[in-house]
Parts: structure tokens; sequence; C-alpha cells
């Protein structure tokens, strides 16, 4: 009876140290996410806020004097989470009066979608051609691809800046499309999701009479879909997110990306900062609530045979 009791004792002060640790890494958990969340949480309800309300709030950040130079800020920035008064002036002032700042999403979607379409189709041929062929000037090639996908794009940006110039392509769209067509990214991720399909099964299908296009078609893809929506969602945000390239090869400001008005938003209208932000926010949110699922299939999955 007694050694039952300290039994129990035992398994009644290990389940107590178990909710203990649950409880502290829940609070934990939740204290990360809220530091997370305040940014997005912020730029949303600051989104509702007047000009004059948001020019009292964070004036002090862009304040500059009369030449131009930066002021010495003195005081701290009002952070607001909730506004004085809500209003839609902001969204009017981006949506109805100022088409610049459409004009500079539709950029930025007439930049993002090409290279993400081109890009996957480019990588899906390679990577098909490097996972089924095996020979000594494959893996030169393929090195070649890690190579260049290790570079920084800093490094790539002034050898991109003169062959645009050299083909008469500065200044024009085909400057931003055409390096994001042929960016190894893809390639090299895609690849590795391929490398994991057992060569049994193209085997199979060869010795069923498949031709290599239907191997590629109905074999590969269908295996790689976590794999390929993964990679789709990765290189939207990645070029969603330029600033580099269009700074350097697009020399007309009609002509780029809202990204780059982000970067320079302490230089513009700081009234129109939070709305424009959100605006932006919205596609890559929609595409990962959407995609969520295939991302984490994708990563987990690495395009393998599910059992």
């Amino acid at each position: 009876m007694r050694l039952q009791r300290d039994r129990q004792k035992i398994a009644i002060q290990k389940r107590r140290i178990e909710i203990s640790k649950t409880a502290i890494v829940t609070v934990a958990a939740a204290v990360f996410a809220f530091i997370f969340l305040m940014p997005i949480i912020l730029t949303i309800t600051n989104s509702f806020m007047s000009a004059s309300e948001i020019n009292a709030n964070y004036g002090s950040i862009f304040a500059t004097t009369n030449k131009g130079g930066k002021v010495f800020v003195s005081k701290t920035v009002n952070l607001k989470l909730i506004p004085d008064m809500i209003t839609f002036s902001q969204y009017y002032t981006v949506l109805l009066k100022s088409p610049e700042y459409l004009f500079k999403f539709w950029n930025s979607v007439l930049y993002v979608a090409p290279i993400v379409v081109v890009q996957l189709l480019v990588a899906t041929f390679a990577s098909y051609g490097f996972s089924r062929y095996d020979s000594k000037k494959k893996r030169v090639v393929f090195f070649a691809y890690i190579i260049v996908m290790l570079m920084p794009y800093q490094v790539t940006l002034v050898p991109n800046f003169l062959v645009s110039k050299s083909l008469g392509l500065y200044g024009t769209i085909w400057a931003i499309l055409l390096p994001g067509f042929f960016s190894p990214f893809a390639v090299y991720l895609l690849t590795k999701f391929m490398n994991r399909i057992p060569k049994e099964v193209m085997e199979a299908g060869s010795i069923d009479g498949a031709s290599e296009w239907m191997i590629f078609t109905r074999i590969c893809l269908p295996l790689c879909k976590g794999g390929i929506a993964s990679i789709a969602i990765l290189i939207f945000f990645d070029y969603w997110n330029m600033v580099e390239q269009p700074l350097i090869l697009l020399p007309d400001s009609d002509m780029h990306p809202l990204s780059v008005f982000l970067s320079r938003i302490n230089t513009g209208e700081i009234s129109l900062a939070f709305a424009v932000a959100v605006i932006y926010l919205i596609p890559p949110l929609l595409i990962f609530l959407y995609g969520e699922d295939y991302l984490v299939e994708g990563i987990s999955y690495q395009g393998g045979i599910k059992g």
C-alpha cells in the first residue's frame, strides 16, 4: 500500500512538472507571437488614423531641415494601437486620389507574376534533366548553379547592369524579367525534390512504354506538386520585396514597384505609409494562407513517395 502511494505521489509530481513546462512554453510562445505580430497589428490599426494624427505621433522620425538634412530626434515616438478617430482617408487617398500608388502596385504584379511562372517552367525542365540523367558534364553545370546561387544578389547586380546596357535592355521591363527567369534558386531546390523520387518508379514507367514526356508530366510533376507550390511561394516573396534591381536597372521612377516606394517612405508622404503598407501586405498574406499546406507539405515531404 505504501509503495502504491509513493508511485501516486511520483506520478502527481511528474504531472505537475509537465503542466508547469507546458504553461511556461505556452506563455513564452504567446510573448514571442505578440512581439512578432505587434508591427503588423500597429500597421493595420494605424492605417485607419487621420493624416494629422500620424504626423503628430510619428512626424519626428521623418522631420527634415530646410536644407533637406535630418533633424535630431529629441522626443520619443508615440506608438498608438487604437486611433483617436477611425477614418478611411488614407485608403481613399491611396486608392482614388493618388493613382500612382496603384500603378506601382500593378508594376509589382507585372514583374513578379511572369518571373514566378517562367522560372518554374525553366526549373521543372532543367531539374528533370539534372535528376534523370547522370554525367560528368551535368555535375559540373549543377555545381555552377550552386556557386551562382550562393552569391549575394549585390555581387551579380553590376554584371546584370552591364549586360542590360550592352543589350539595350537598360530601363526596360526585360532588365528585371530576364535575370529573374533564369535564377538558379528554383532549379537547385526542385532538383533536390526530384532526386528523392526513386529511380525504380521512372524505370517502371519506361518499361511500361511511357515516353520521356509522359514520365515527366505523369510521374515527376505530380510527385513534386508540393515542392513546386512551395518554391512558387518562395519565389513570389523574394521578388515581391525586391528593391535593388529596380533601383539600379530602372532609372524611370514610374516603372518602380511598390516595394521601392515603401523603402523610401521617409522621403514621401508619411501619412499614407500605413495604408500603402497594408495594401502591399495583402497579396503575400493571401498567398501564404492559401498555400500554407503546400508549403508545409513541400518542406516536410521533399518530393519523396508517400507510404
